[in-house]
């Protein structure tokens, strides 16, 4: 797992369409995973996949209720 750089406003990535998720393979698992950490790193409370720079239509969030939630 790995903390990613989050993007803000005025990168170019956020304005971009994002592409759908064909298919859940290890990349896919690690890119959520990597995610996780870099919301909790930043004290978030969700993250999208292109606020990482990943065009994938990929959000994960935490609400405190204690489950992790994943939309794809």
């Amino acid at each position: 797992m790995a903390i990613r750089q989050i993007r803000t406003i005025g990168d170019e990535i956020l304005t971009k369409a994002c592409k759908p998720v064909k298919e859940m393979n290890e990349r896919t698992l690690e890119l959520i995973e990597d995610m996780f950490e870099t919301m909790y790193d930043n004290n978030g409370c969700g993250l999208a996949a292109p606020q990482v720079g990943i065009r994938k239509r990929i959000v994960v969030i935490d609400v405190d209720d204690g489950n992790q939630y994943v939309l794809i």
